[in-house]
């Protein structure tokens, strides 16, 4: 079916819901004027739904492969990254010196969002490359800024990073790619990275990686580890691609979806690379890359979700099957009218989340403040997790709208399940983004969470005159979860936090979700969005009562049960 930018959603969410006004005012950003946003979305649409929708199909069926050594990519896909090369949609937050248009991340967030609504195969090439983009301007010497930035702006060349190895995933502290100094300034990189998205492919001239490994003097654990640009191909004297690195894609892996992205396994047989930032410190480098993909994933989801509703929708408006006092298509049917209500919902809820994570980042750029750089860090799991599960259970529920026709592949409903449901694996499992939060995130006693939760109640009684109910759920849910972050603040045992910190990632979430909601309502109050508020609020918030409950239970019981118990 064809693909659809929700360009309209995208401007009222801006305008009406997650403070674009704000970003727009600062000097950094005072190009990003309504004119230019209505501008840059209605192309970037234009492209989804024209160049990239139709090459959804042709991914999955016709998944990249290694011949001989060589990636050869889906059919179309070459085609469809020049169109997103040429038409400047890579990096149009990257620095302007180096060819970015400079424009906020709030955006590129718009952008991606519909570009893996379109597909998500393909939209993992220039995810990859932003984030590179963004650590090596961060953190890289001139000299390699002004050779690769660019070209990997400018699509010319693509980029990808390099954590996991076969015995150290989630445990990144247990690499073991070394990285020898050769005397000229570079260094010889040895070793085998697994996992690597879009690891090579037939349409760029050259492909950078981003490579985690270890000088001889390294200490162990994360603080021992360097970051390393390795090309594919090592420039000339002129900057063009030179002769081949000492790197080979081994395999690709074979996977449950996302044919059209191939995942490969990396050898590295001391290639040359050259280190970004400072020896030991590429942690720090990797996780400006890691911060900027865990929104990009979160927004992969979310895109995913909207792709997968939009499929499902159509479905129901056209099937007819048995009857109903509100008409004849299974849209009508109260239990699909309940699946679709709750995808549209759920939809709506994580993006805004998404897009507010990507306002207080453009903020914290913009001003400087502390308070938006550390609701941004706030907001980056929650976007991440709930984006990425939005995705998941929208197409499950895409599918149970197809009924049995779902679970035929012919219809593509069953892709967009397939392709969404490694988003809540990778860049940091969800379980991960959850730990983050009751950790790293309350580690300053919970001020940021507490700041979110009272512009959350100051929304909810500025509301109270014209959607009282509603206000007063928001409030009292507000309320809920700040008591929730006073007892997790106050466990000096990180277990008892994490216990139970997916459920309390997820009640945070709804709580989100129903602030941005109730903003929905008081701009539309006679309109749909105040119907959907409603149906959120008063459908999907109540689940935050259980979450909370179990957030709170700590380690009570978990390790009850011996493991021989667990298993029998």
């Amino acid at each position: 079916m064809p693909y659809r930018a929700p360009v309209s959603e995208f401007r009222f969410l801006f305008d009406h819901v997650v403070g674009f006004d704000e970003v727009a005012a600062t000097d950094r950003f005072a190009e990003a004027t309504p004119e230019t946003v209505e501008a840059v979305l209605t192309e970037a649409g234009k492209l989804c739904e024209e160049v990239l929708a139709p090459l959804q199909r042709a991914g999955d069926l016709h998944p990249a492969r290694l011949e001989n050594g060589i990636v050869r990519t889906s059919p179309g896909f070459d085609e469809g990254f020049r169109a997103i090369a040429e038409g400047g949609w890579i990096a149009i937050a990257a620095d302007p010196e180096f060819g970015g248009m400079g424009l906020p991340m709030t955006m590129t967030t718009a952008i991606n969002d519909m570009m893996s609504a379109a597909c998500l195969s393909l939209q993992l090439a220039p995810l990859m490359t932003q984030g590179q983009i963004e650590a090596l301007e961060h953190h890289a010497s001139d000299e390699l800024k002004a050779l690769y930035l660019p070209k990997l702006i400018s699509g010319e060349w693509s980029g990808t990073m390099n954590l996991t190895e076969p015995q150290a995933g989630s445990d990144v502290g247990a690499l073991t790619t070394k990285a020898e100094p050769k005397g000229d300034g570079t260094y010889a990189i040895s070793g085998q990275k697994i996992y690597i998205s879009w690891g090579d492919n037939d349409f760029t001239g050259n492909v950078c990686h981003l490579v985690l490994a270890r000088l001889p003097d390294a200490a162990p654990g994360t603080k021992g580890i360097s970051l390393f640009l390795v090309p594919k191909f090592i420039p000339d004297a002129e900057g063009n691609p030179g002769r081949a690195n000492d790197l080979k894609v081994v395999s690709l892996e074979h996977k449950m979806g996302l044919h059209g992205s191939p995942t490969a396994v990396m050898q590295y047989d001391s290639a040359t690379g050259w280190l970004v930032g400072e020896p030991h410190k590429g942690m720090r480098a990797m996780f400006t890359m890691m911060n900027n993909a865990r929104l990009g994933v979160g927004v992969q989801g979310i895109g995913v979700a909207d792709g997968a509703f939009q499929h499902a929708m159509a479905h129901a408006m056209e099937r007819r099957q048995g009857t109903s006092l509100h008409g004849y298509s299974i849209a009508a049917h109260a239990d699909v009218r309940r699946m679709l209500m709750t995808m549209r919902a759920d939809l709506f809820a994580a993006r805004a989340i998404a897009l507010a994570c990507a306002v207080a980042i453009d903020m914290g750029r913009a001003t400087g403040e502390a308070e938006w750089t550390a609701r941004a860090a706030l907001l980056t799991p929650i976007a991440k997790a709930f984006g990425t599960e939005t995705g998941v259970s929208v197409a499950d529920l895409g599918i149970q709208v197809h009924g049995g026709m779902g679970f035929v592949e012919e219809t593509g409903a069953a892709q967009y399940l397939r392709d969404v449901r490694v988003t809540t694996i990778y860049e940091g499992t969800n379980g991960i983004q959850a730990a983050d939060l009751v950790s790293r995130k309350l580690a300053d006693g919970g001020e940021a969470a507490f700041r979110m939760l009272d512009e959350v109640e100051a929304d909810a009684e500025a509301a109270r005159a014209s959607h009282g109910d509603l206000a007063e759920a928001v409030w009292q849910a507000s309320e809920s979860l700040r008591e929730a972050v006073e007892w997790l603040v106050a466990q000096d045992d990180m277990d008892q936090r994490t216990a139970g910190s997916v459920p309390f990632l997820r009640a945070f979430a709804r709580l989100l979700g129903a602030h941005f909601h109730l903003r929905a309502a008081m701009a539309d109050p006679d309109g749909p969005r105040a119907v959907l508020a409603r149906f959120y609020i008063e459908r999907l918030l109540p689940e935050h009562v259980g979450l909370l409950t179990h957030a709170q239970a700590g380690m009570s019981g978990l390790y009850a049960m011996n493991l021989d118990d667990l298993a029998a």
